[in-house]
């Protein structure tokens, strides 16, 4: 595919030295980044902001309230990020394998190895490659990178990977050529984030605007 390590290192390089430290992703708690990773599924950050206030007013931004809420009320609290009767259900068979599992406990799923991890929550019905990578990256802290529909519309626009290339591959393009360290990964895939919101639009993109340019 014409891609290097030396490629994605510039990419870093141009990313962080135009927009700095990013910070994301944004959340009090471990398990407010795991309902926001669910919660954001089909829709943008602000309508999840939204459903997480909503979550917080009610008093019920917290595992155990989350379980115990009879799904309807869950859904109602969650509207604003719309698909809010499927999300309900999603969030509780996530949590739902956590307590049959991990008897609720976080820390304890979190501290499991990677891969591990990574299977258990795959085997929950509505959770992607996506939304667990972004679970275990952002809550748990495990160096894997978060592959998103803007990750691909700015490889394949600097013709670094096929319009078809799935998931799996580009995740394993970033995994193979760089160190797996959590602390890049996380600013990586939020600096891709912020530039394709940016400059990589999917309707009129802004390349004469964009720190990428044209990549070597």
């Amino acid at each position: 595919m014409g891609f290097t390590s030396d490629q994605l290192r510039e990419i870093y390089h141009r990313l962080d030295e135009h927009f700095g430290p990013l910070n994301w992703w944004p959340a009090e708690s471990p398990f407010e980044v795991l309902v926001g990773a669910v919660l954001t599924q089909n829709t943008n950050w602000k309508n999840v902001e939204k459903s997480i206030d909503s979550l917080k007013r009610a008093n019920l931004l917290s595992f155990d309230t989350v379980l115990d809420v009879p799904e309807e009320q869950l859904a109602e609290l969650i509207r604003s990020s719309g698909y809010y009767n499927l999300k309900s259900r999603r969030l509780k068979n996530l949590l739902e394998m956590v307590k049959a599992e991990y008897g609720g406990d976080l820390s304890l799923f979190f501290s499991e190895d990677i891969l591990t991890a990574r299977e258990a929550l795959l085997r929950v019905k509505g959770i992607g490659p996506e939304t667990a990578d972004s679970i275990l990256l952002y809550a748990g802290g495990h160096p894997i990178f978060v592959v998103d529909a803007y990750t691909h519309r700015i490889l394949s626009r600097h013709g670094l990977i096929p319009e078809s290339c799935d998931y799996q591959t580009v995740q394993d393009l970033f995994m193979d050529n760089l160190d797996h360290d959590a602390t890049i990964f996380n600013q990586y895939h939020a600096l891709l984030v912020r530039t394709a919101i940016r400059f990589c639009k999917k309707r009129e993109p802004l390349c004469g605007e964009c720190p990428l340019g044209p990549l070597l």
